[in-house]
């Protein structure tokens, strides 16, 4: 079920400007895109040829550690931030399909995420979904607002999910400590699930943080220290800190093959894993 307010905040549609949730919707074949996001699209798969099998690779990384995170780890309450455009199957429908009980509070700043999420973030009768419009930049927006609190509880382990999203904060925002202050207002046994584009392994991509800063939007892959960072004071779970399709990865997912085989990983440059609180 949806909260009331989602029906009734008109919402400030922004499509002449390029938007990271929107591109990444053009890479997963998605239709709620504009003329901006499409163009930026094409200039990152110009200088990346492997854009698109990155994009699939990451969300069924995502798809798969939300249904470890159900079945394996127990986990019954998830913060995911950075949500992007809803695309079937949700994190939401993963984690009730194993769990119906599961509560999801979805974050993002985009607006028409926001205005899709009415429509498309559902609940099963026996769980809770809600959306909040709110940005990582500023995390006491995210961890004050009523929809956090009438949905998740705090006090009990919290899957904190953010896919694809930290490479989008510049430096001068301080990325780590937006997480670690994330972090520190969950309960021991919470989890952190991240995924970030890998400097190291992005070679083809040489030139895209010029194009993205031309644009207004700060683009700064992560290195693997710069994303192990992100997970202190947390556990990491095997296989640790890996490209996103060496996560667990199911036989034949996505044609990859047997769990070890698959593309290259500078084929998906980015660095994935999931950490348990100490």
């Amino acid at each position: 079920m949806a909260p009331d307010e989602w029906t009734r905040s008109p919402v400030e549609l922004r499509t002449d400007v390029a938007h990271p949730a929107r591109i990444y919707d053009v890479f997963l074949g998605g239709k709620t895109n504009y003329a901006p996001d499409r163009a930026m699209a094409a200039t990152v798969a110009e200088k990346m040829p492997t854009v698109k099998i990155a994009a699939r690779v990451n969300r069924a990384f995502v798809l798969r550690a939300t249904r470890y995170l159900a079945a394996e780890a127990g986990i019954r309450q998830f913060l995911d931030i950075g949500t992007g455009i809803p695309t079937s199957p949700n994190l939401h429908e993963v984690a009730q399909s194993v769990a119906p009980e599961s509560r999801i509070v979805y974050v993002d700043n985009d607006p028409i995420v926001l205005a899709h999420s009415r429509a498309l973030h559902t609940s099963s009768p026996a769980g809770l979904t809600t959306y909040l419009q709110a940005d990582l930049t500023d995390p006491d927006s995210i961890l004050n607002a009523p929809q956090l609190s009438e949905t998740l509880d705090l006090s009990r382990p919290v899957a904190l999910t953010m896919g694809l999203l930290l490479h989008w904060i510049a430096p001068k925002d301080r990325p780590h400590e937006l997480v670690r202050r994330l972090v520190d207002a969950l309960s021991p046994g919470s989890h952190l699930m991240i995924s970030v584009f890998a400097r190291e392994l992005a070679g083809v991509s040489a030139g895209l943080e010029e194009d993205f800063a031309r644009e207004g939007t700060a683009l700064r892959p992560a290195t693997r220290d710069e994303a192990l960072a992100y997970f202190d004071g947390t556990d990491l779970i095997e296989p640790g800190l890996v490209a996103p399709h060496r996560w667990r990865p199911d036989d034949g997912e996505l044609g990859i093959g047997a769990p070890g085989a698959g593309p290259e990983d500078t084929v998906a440059p980015i660095w994935a894993g999931i950490g348990v609180k100490r």
